[in-house]
């Protein structure tokens, strides 16, 4: 589904303003930054512009530098609202798009160092709002060979990022992102991917969710819910027993405020994990209504 931002207006819709407030939770991997310039299509690693940079900078913690998002790090770009928005791209920004991308910029670069392969307003934006950054874009255009040349020799002088330490950065930076910042613990040390296009979590062999490719968002199992469970994210709470594979909102006792519609969530009876399933309601409605589905079960103890 495209989220279409084609006004300023767009950056006070609702999943817009949700991703930004959202990325004050999250911390970039290594003392590195490098910041690109967003692109027409999304994902931006399918795009001409950043199959060049990739070459170079893929190693190191990436940062694209977007409106009306403000910014997006590599390892969410396929992560929805951010994998699917459409927006004019023409390089000038509005006083408005300056300050919100400008500070959470600032905020998520705080005590790093910063490498911009940037120019137009992103430039604008990084000169505004960083004290420190090194600039490597020589020409007005970061997909030329100078700046390109500029890029490579510059990340050069930094040590990259293990292939390992990238992959759990990237599946605990999406499970904070849909979880909370508890979800951080969503991700062991020892999990491992099975798969391709839907990526199955595993640990200790055992499924603990699935990565949807078409969302970018995990797919809870029981084991999942257990974990999640544990450290109290995204709980439904209910006190009798599941027979069908909808809960109704009468039978919800108690719901986590901070679930949204279409959020993963986890219901508990009696401090056991029963189900897990998709969000038809936020949470305060599924406690406060008296008709209708609250949750889509995917799997339930049987």
């Amino acid at each position: 589904m495209k989220v279409m931002c084609s006004s300023e207006e767009s950056l006070y819709r609702p999943e817009v303003f949700r991703w930004r407030e959202r990325m004050r939770l999250l911390k970039p991997l290594g003392d590195l930054i490098v910041i690109l310039p967003c692109s027409m299509r999304k994902p931006y690693s399918i795009s001409k512009s950043h199959q060049i940079f990739r070459k170079h900078s893929k190693h190191y913690q990436e940062l694209i530098l977007t409106s009306p998002f403000g910014i997006c790090p590599r390892e969410l770009e396929t992560t929805f609202p951010i994998q699917s928005y459409d927006v004019p791209v023409t390089g000038n920004w509005s006083f408005e798009e300056k300050k919100i991308s400008g500070e959470l910029l600032k905020y998520y670069a705080k005590d790093k160092i910063v490498v911009a392969n940037v120019s137009g307003g992103y430039e604008e934006v990084c000169r505004e709002y960083l004290e420190d950054c090194i600039y490597t874009c020589k020409d007005g255009k970061p997909t030329s060979f100078e700046s390109i040349y500029s890029l490579k020799e510059e990340l050069k002088k930094f040590p990259k990022l293990e292939r390992r330490e990238r992959l759990l950065h990237k599946l605990r930076s999406i499970a904070i992102y849909q979880f909370g910042e508890e979800g951080y613990n969503f991700i062991h040390d020892d999990v491992s991917i099975k798969g391709r296009y839907h990526e199955k979590i595993l640990l200790n062999k055992k499924q603990i969710g699935l990565l949807n490719a078409d969302t970018g968002l995990y797919s809870l199992t029981l084991k999942g819910g257990e974990i999640l469970k544990d450290f109290s994210l995204k709980i439904v709470e209910i006190d009798f027993d599941l027979t069908t594979n909808t809960l109704l909102s009468p039978g919800v006792e108690k719901a986590d405020h901070s679930i949204i519609p279409k959020d993963e969530v986890v219901i508990v009876r009696n401090d056991e994990v029963v189900a897990v399933g998709k969000s038809i309601l936020s949470g305060k409605e599924m406690e406060e209504t008296n008709k209708g589905v609250a949750v889509k079960l995917r799997q339930r103890v049987k």
